[in-house]
């Protein structure tokens, strides 16, 4: 018997449906099919505003050891992102905040208010060799309140200062705002900056991405940034078999004639509870092509739908998958991208003098936390008793 479940409704300015539980919560919550039409009408009612909490944070550097993520430690100056990209792979990491990866995680986020001074004194450490950070390795350091908390400009500041090398992956033309940092560490070859631009369809990327700039403004930043010297190249992320496949020649074609001389795709990933987001975010926008997608990300994924092996996790396998990896390098060879990519420079970091008292990193020490769309006082703990869909 077919089953008779209806995905839930798509809010306007938001990705995910619904709002899963954390798996480490104590409790769980089922849909009473019975009253699953009542309950629908009311999750539409329900208005889920952005909050941010400033978080103190002991140290900034992440480190990892991946054989197939080209660098070793990252900074992520925000947990959750209020972009709001569906497939995003970050959303099962605030399931360890107790909090949901689905509407909490682009809603309830965190801004590491002294990630500058943390920054500052870890590469003060005795022995602390510099190699390529990269920013964006997680959520996107450029997503909507980085305008007002400035953060990750911060950070910038403090690499700038000791020459240290930088990546940034963003799909924010917001970091066009930082071009005069930028372009003074490019001309010393500290920096590099890639665009994530998986689509130029308007329609797919707004119900996909939905508090992300547009494609046309990624471009347009492209262009900004090459224009002021700038490394530029452009990551076709994440490509999704049936939906957004059609496209990579189009996006390749479209950055490179912006300026952009590097360029990499990821396939989609769909690791624990992004799976089920995705799925409602697919049945509930695209019905007719839900079961294709799904079908050839299967193919993508050795009969699955993930797979975390080091090696394929980024690319998949399959004819699939090898298709779309001969279409890529084809068209980036066409256009001459990625012809020569010499490593960022290590040997530009020195540890500056200390900064006077009160002339320190910047941060956003006293800024009280509120509740961005009420301006009201936020506590900076969200509220357990908030519905969880």
């Amino acid at each position: 018997m077919a089953s008779s479940f209806v995905p839930p409704p798509s809010r306007k300015g938001r990705g995910a449906v619904a709002n899963l539980e954390s798996r480490f919560s104590e409790y769980r919550r089922e849909s009473d099919e019975n009253r699953h039409e009542s309950d629908a009408a009311q999750e539409c009612e329900v208005k889920f505003v952005t909050q941010v909490a400033l978080e103190n944070a002991r140290t900034i550097i992440s480190r990892n050891t991946s054989p197939d993520i080209p660098f070793d430690r990252s900074i992520n100056p925000y947990r959750g992102c209020e972009h709001g990209c569906t497939y995003c792979f970050a959303r099962p990491t605030h399931a360890y905040l107790g909090l949901s990866p689905g509407l909490d995680f682009e809603t309830h986020l965190y801004a590491k208010h002294n990630a500058a001074e943390r920054l500052d004194a870890e590469l003060r450490k005795r022995g602390y060799q510099p190699a390529l950070l990269a920013l964006g390795a997680n959520t996107d350091p450029y997503q909507p309140i980085e305008r007002e908390y400035r953060i990750t400009r911060s950070v910038l500041e403090v690499l700038e200062r000791f020459g240290h090398p930088v990546g940034i992956t963003t799909k924010s033309a917001l970091v066009t705002r930082d071009i005069d940092i930028l372009s003074c560490m490019a001309q010393r070859g500290l920096v590099r900056v890639f665009i994530s631009v998986g689509t130029l369809d308007a329609e797919i990327a707004r119900k996909m991405e939905p508090r992300a700039n547009t494609p046309p403004k990624r471009i347009e930043a492209i262009r900004k940034l090459t224009d002021a010297g700038i490394p530029t190249g452009v990551v076709v992320a994440p490509i999704v078999p049936a939906l957004t496949d059609f496209d990579i020649e189009r996006v390749l074609t479209t950055a490179a004639d912006a300026g952009a001389t590097y360029a990499a795709y990821v396939m989609l990933r769909l690791p624990r509870e992004v799976h089920d987001i995705f799925v409602d975010w697919l049945e509930a926008n695209y019905p007719m092509r839900a079961r294709h997608v799904m079908s050839l990300i299967e193919q993508v994924r050795d009969g699955k739908h993930n797979s975390a092996a080091f090696g394929t996790r980024m690319r998949g396998t399959g004819l699939h998958a090898e298709l779309i990896r001969q279409r890529f390098h084809l068209a980036a060879r066409k256009l001459g991208l990625n012809q020569a990519r010499p490593p960022l420079r290590n040997d530009q970091f020195r540890v500056p003098d200390a900064a006077p008292a009160g002339n320190g990193p910047a941060t956003t020490h006293g800024r009280a936390q509120h509740d961005r769309t009420t301006g009201t006082e936020f506590t900076g703990k969200f509220d357990p008793q908030m519905p969880l869909f």
